[in-house]
């Protein structure tokens, strides 16, 4: 058997024993080990130990467990609890103020933690019942939560943009930028169809009565914001206009984000032994797993190419004459249909490896065109994989939503909730490939007109 059918063979069990359920990291480096020394022989065990020093080196993945760990000491400090309620007492005056206090939330929570399984726990727990004793309908009260829950995926400091950057050799502060106000805009639209909806569908979102909007004085709605909105609003445009800015690296920022998660947890009177060790304990845990997920994808994807499977692909691609930008919505494509059965970070570990080498080859030949821009493709490529964490059967936010609120809602109600949202986010990505400049903009004005 050829090494081209090996690595065809490879990448298929790939495929099917992640939608069996196989654990993904032990997944990818069992099958490269095990095609890598029938194609290559024991030379596999030497890429093995370079891929995994390669991956352990690299400086930018510091960024990962200090962002995790700045955000689960603002979740298990109880801070986003009282960024939630003053959010809610600013927004009153508002069609839907409950679903558009659970977006701020959500959207401001994502910029302090790109930790979605976390937001939308807290905001199911926070934002659903209270909907449900206004009488919210229970579909749009679900879709709401679990859209701005999953806003951290895109919105700096994003996970998702770390390991992109590291996979494609594109610098994390720049495609921070870059991602900045398209994250905004996607809230933005969410907002546009919250508030509309509400305003013509009253029965869907009822306004809150103005007795309940004016029980806070001035002087307690004050207070509120002081405390729940603005520790963790400094925050957060210190951490990111340092990055932005050049001040520090993304590493360094994340060391500054985690410091004053514990100085926040402090000034709230709620920093204890037992919070920081769970927080380190959840922090690892996360950490742990991008980490062999690396690993595991770096091996196998070194065999895989070794073994002529990259060549194959790109030879195929290439046969089909496709233009830049045919193949840039090409890729969009099997990125959404990915995202249907897989999580973001398989799909940005494993499959992004095997468009980037397509997209240099496009680059090489039409370097001018944003369709073939390593960044505009991963600015894209997580607005599009938002859309995994809203489309069944994974569709990992409805089972967040759904471990916290038990039999209130059904299954099939959270995703008839999450449909309309998914739209808006397929709208946004055509926003942003009409009005580019939403990427280059901000990126160009910090770091200047270069497409890395």
């Amino acid at each position: 058997m050829s090494p081209e059918v090996l690595g065809l063979i490879m990448i298929a069990l790939m495929v099917v024993s992640i939608m069996i359920g196989f654990p993904t990291a032990f997944t990818l480096m069992s099958l490269g080990v095990t095609f890598g020394f029938l194609g290559i022989g024991f030379v596999v065990f030497d890429l093995v130990v370079q891929r995994a020093f390669f991956v352990m080196q690299n400086d930018v993945l510091v960024a990962i467990p200090l962002f995790l760990f700045m955000g689960y000491l603002i979740e298990r400090a109880g801070i986003l609890d009282e960024l939630f309620h003053a959010v809610q007492a600013m927004f009153g005056w508002l069609p839907g103020s409950l679903a558009v206090a659970t977006l701020a939330t959500g959207t401001i929570f994502a910029t302090a933690t790109g930790i979605v399984g976390a937001s939308v726990t807290l905001l199911g727990l926070l934002a659903f019942p209270a909907m449900m004793r206004a009488r919210y309908e229970k579909t749009f009260a679900a879709g709401a939560i679990t859209a701005s829950g999953t806003l951290g995926i895109l919105i700096p400091p994003s996970v998702l943009l770390i390991l992109y950057g590291f996979v494609a050799g594109v610098s994390v502060p720049r495609l921070y930028a870059g991602a900045f106000l398209p994250g905004f805009a996607l809230s933005a639209l969410y907002f546009g169809y919250i508030v509309s909806r509400a305003f013509f569908r009253p029965q869907d979102a009822p306004k809150m009565p103005k007795e309940l909007r004016e029980k806070l004085t001035r002087s307690e709605m004050l207070v509120l914001v002081l405390r729940g909105f603005v520790p963790i609003t400094a925050l957060i445009l210190f951490v990111m206009g340092a990055i932005f800015l050049g001040f520090a690296t993304p590493s360094e920022g994340a060391a500054l984000g985690a410091l004053g998660g514990l100085l926040l947890a402090a000034a709230h009177k709620r920093l204890n032994f037992g919070m920081v060790k769970e927080s380190v304990f959840l922090t690892v845990r996360a950490a742990a797993m991008v980490g062999w997920l690396l690993v595991g994808s770096s091996i196998f994807a070194a065999v895989f190419a070794r073994l002529g499977g990259a060549a194959v692909i790109s030879t195929f691609v290439t046969s089909l004459n496709l233009s830049p930008e045919q193949f840039f919505w090409l890729a969009q494509v099997l990125i959404f249909l990915l995202g249907w059965p897989l999580e973001w970070t398989e799909i940005t570990i494993i499959f992004m490896p095997l468009f980037l080498p397509l997209l240099g080859q496009f680059h090489q030949r039409f370097p001018d065109n944003i369709a073939t821009d390593p960044f505009f493709f991963g600015i894209m490529a997580a607005l599009n994989q938002q859309t995994s964490f809203l489309s069944p059967p994974v569709a990992m936010s409805a089972f967040y939503l759904k471990g916290v609120v038990g039999k209130a809602i059904t299954l099939n109600q959270i995703f008839n909730g999450m449909y309309p949202f998914m739209a808006i986010q397929i709208v946004a990505m055509f926003v942003l490939w009409v009005a580019p400049w939403l990427a280059y903009g901000p990126a160009n004005l910090v770091y200047g007109a270069s497409f890395r």
